[in-house]
């Protein structure tokens, strides 16, 4: 059970670090589908706020500890942080299909060893993340054939 919260860790500093990016590019997006990624990537940031919650609630209510300070994020991320300056949409887009993927990749992992551990409501939980996230992968990529 250690193992698995300690992944569940892992993802809880993974969307953290994600959350920022995604906020960063929010501000800082530049190009012509300016307008429509600008909303995307609000949508995109509050989703993951939510999950952000839900994980961390979670991880307590496993009787363990979630992880809580920019610090530990940052150290235990496979994200990389977006720098403080303008981005093309293009980029964006390409950026956020790789974290999702990431995202993606890590929640199949995890759910993996939850059902090995039979932790059916982190399993469970895991299902919902997938489901999310291949259904913006998909999206993204659509918009990224133009």
């Amino acid at each position: 059970m250690e193992n698995l919260v300690k992944n569940l860790n892992y993802l809880l500093s993974d969307l953290n670090v994600f959350y920022r990016k995604l906020q960063n590019y929010h501000w800082n997006i530049k190009g012509k589908d300016f307008f429509e990624m600008h909303v995307r990537l609000e949508e995109y940031y509050d989703e993951i706020n939510d999950e952000i919650d839900e994980l961390a609630e979670h991880i307590l209510m496993l009787n363990f500890e979630p992880l809580g300070t920019m610090k530990d994020y940052l150290e235990n991320t496979c994200i990389k942080e977006a720098k403080n300056e303008k981005i093309d949409t293009c980029q964006v887009v390409n950026n956020v299909i790789t974290d999702y993927n990431t995202l993606l990749k890590k929640v199949k992992e995890i759910k993996e060893e939850a059902d090995n551990n039979s932790e059916y409501k982190t399993s469970s939980l895991m299902d919902n993340y997938i489901s999310s996230y291949m259904k913006h992968l998909w999206m993204l990529n659509q918009m990224n054939m133009k």
